[in-house]
């Protein structure tokens, strides 16, 4: 039997829908994504920690939820929004459907709702917060809260390291997803992944010839603290930032971050990579860029750039062997446009990164 459910918004407004997945109460920064495909990539990315998730795309779950195509080992968004929920997935590799694998992670979500309509109200409103609830009465005396430390909660508690003949490439791990980890291990790279606070020293023991700034989620300024003893560590080993990571690095080196209106969420935006002048169709999440004004002219270069807003989406430092991308260049699912990044990157660490220690 259906349940009603209720989305309560910071803007005042209520919206109706039907309870799919756990029919648990849960609040967090409200969020669209544009992909068409790519759903259970979006429902396992640990950057949508504490976010609410609505889909654009009508129909979410037609060829059902898999074994294989998790980005991390459990959902760490906090709801989903989707107008028409697939009960009846199509496809050989399907074991589950939108509803079940929300209710088997406890993560609760409301279908029958208009996600375009949501849509416009976020871009209109910019940042919206909503509750997913059972009871619209809340709407009187609910104030949403700031949504902080999500990266300490989806970053590993333990190093992990997988095996391989080339080079030694370190990842902090801010909430990295697991297409990053396979695109190094495709390029024949040892892996090591480590907790998003292990400490410079304990990472340079492990002899890297390369480190890899990860994506994660939240405000890259909660992690301030930690950036003043990564700089002379990055200044001397080949680095390459994603999404958080770019931004991370970015403010390592003097730079600022703000927030966008609505946020960059989807698997169709045209990035302009400048040094060839062409155009990438990328896979992106985040809701903060590196302002332009800000980046230090004299150390890096702005490699590429937001076709449809012209944000900053890459830098590459004028002397050393760093170089960073708000985009996603693994993108499981998407456009492959850009995984010739990790190539470069790869190249670096066995150029530059191996010579450290010969």
């Amino acid at each position: 039997m259906a349940v009603k459910g209720y989305l309560v918004l910071s803007t005042g407004d209520v919206i109706e829908g039907t309870w799919i997945g756990a029919t648990a109460e849960a609040e967090g920064e409200l969020v669209f994504n544009t992909g068409m495909t790519g759903y259970q990539e979006v429902l396992t990315d640990p950057s949508y920690a504490g976010q609410i998730v609505t889909f654009t795309y009508p129909l979410i779950g037609n060829y059902g939820f898999n074994a294989q195509d998790d980005e991390s080992a459990r959902p760490a968004l906090a709801g989903v929004l989707v107008q028409t929920p697939c009960d009846a997935p199509s496809h050989f590799r399907a074991a589950e459907t939108l509803h079940e694998r929300l209710a088997r992670f406890g993560i609760p979500g409301l279908c029958g709702v208009d996600t375009r309509a949501l849509t416009r109200l976020i871009r209109r409103h910019r940042a919206v917060f909503g509750m997913l609830t059972r009871d619209p009465a809340r709407a009187k005396d609910w104030r949403p809260g700031p949504v902080r430390g999500t990266v300490a909660r989806v970053s590993r508690k333990a190093p992990t390291t997988w095996a391989g003949d080339g080079p030694h490439v370190v990842v902090l791990d801010f909430g990295v997803k697991a297409s990053i980890i396979e695109a190094l291990r495709a390029r024949g790279c040892r892996v090591t992944a480590v907790p998003y606070d292990t400490p410079p020293e304990e990472v340079l023991a492990l002899r890297p010839d390369g480190l890899l700034f990860s994506n994660g989620p939240g405000d890259p300024k909660e992690l301030l603290p930690l950036l003043p003893a990564w700089r002379p560590v990055v200044e001397r080993i080949p680095t390459m930032g994603i999404c958080l990571g770019h931004q991370l690095i970015a403010l390592m080196f003097g730079a600022d971050t703000e927030r966008l209106p609505y946020g960059h969420r989807g698997n169709n935006h045209p990035v302009k990579e400048l040094a060839t002048g062409r155009v990438w169709i990328t896979a992106q999440n985040h809701g903060y860029v590196v302002r332009e004004e800000s980046v230090p002219r004299g150390e890096f270069v702005i490699s590429h750039r937001n076709v449809n807003d012209g944000s900053v989406e890459g830098l590459v430092h004028r002397r050393l062997p760093i170089l960073t991308v708000q985009f996603h260049p693994e993108a499981h699912p998407g456009p492959a446009d850009s995984s010739v990044l990790f190539d470069r990157f790869v190249e670096l660490c066995q150029t530059v990164g191996a010579k450290r220690y010969a």
